[in-house]
């Protein structure tokens, strides 16, 4: 990928500095990353399998928490959500306050280099993070490669990582993990058809690690 201002902390600082802004004036939450569908769609995956309530779940790169707010209203009780940029937190800190959700656990961690408190996962899911790692203007395959090795650190042996992805085909992201992760299942999400073609423009993975 070419780089981008996407990949770059101080994009999202600036970005959810607004989006606190923003909620603080109006009381908006701000963009949710792919769109509600894309929260349906891992709720009922979870649900589909069963996923016990009290699994814990991270949220990689949070953002403004609202994941963390519908898993919480779908009776998920062991919920963590962490963010590099602390405009981020704060964000998902008044979301989830105004929501009533004060169990949630909301962290300023950089998922490259994560805390040592940071494991023990069950489900780790990801809505855009990897797909802004990606667009690093600074050694975007390195920080891919650490991203990798972070998620086999904070993840469970085989617990689930739910990806959902703007930027990666299927066969793409099995490629950035096939070390030490297993592909389960394509969740379905919107196609579109262009010149006779038929394309996904979200991709959206469950994994289970090794």
């Amino acid at each position: 990928f070419s780089p981008s201002v996407l990949g770059t902390r101080e994009h999202w600082d600036a970005t959810y500095e607004r989006e606190l802004q923003t909620f603080q004036d109006i009381g908006d939450t701000g963009e949710i990353w792919f769109g509600e569908e894309s929260m349906v769609r891992i709720i009922r995956w979870l649900e589909k399998h069963k996923v016990p309530l009290d699994s814990s779940v991270l949220d990689i790169g949070t953002g403004n928490g609202v994941l963390l707010v519908e898993l919480a209203k779908s009776g998920y009780m062991n919920l963590t959500g962490i963010d590099y940029s602390p405009s981020a937190i704060q964000l998902s800190e008044k979301v989830t306050e105004k929501e009533g959700m004060s169990n949630i656990k909301l962290k300023v961690e950089d998922f490259l280099a994560p805390s040592a408190e940071l494991s023990g996962f069950d489900i780790c899911i990801d809505k855009g993070t990897f797909d802004a790692i990606s667009l690093d203007p600074s050694d975007a395959v390195g920080k891919r490669k650490l991203y990798v090795g972070s998620l086999g650190r904070v993840l469970k042996p085989e617990g689930f990582f739910l990806i959902t992805s703007c930027n990666w085909t299927k066969e793409e992201l099995l490629n950035e993990f096939r070390e030490g992760f297993e592909i389960l299942e394509e969740l379905p999400t919107p196609k579109f058809c262009f010149g006779g073609r038929i394309g996904n423009s979200v991709t959206a993975l469950v994994f289970q690690r090794k």
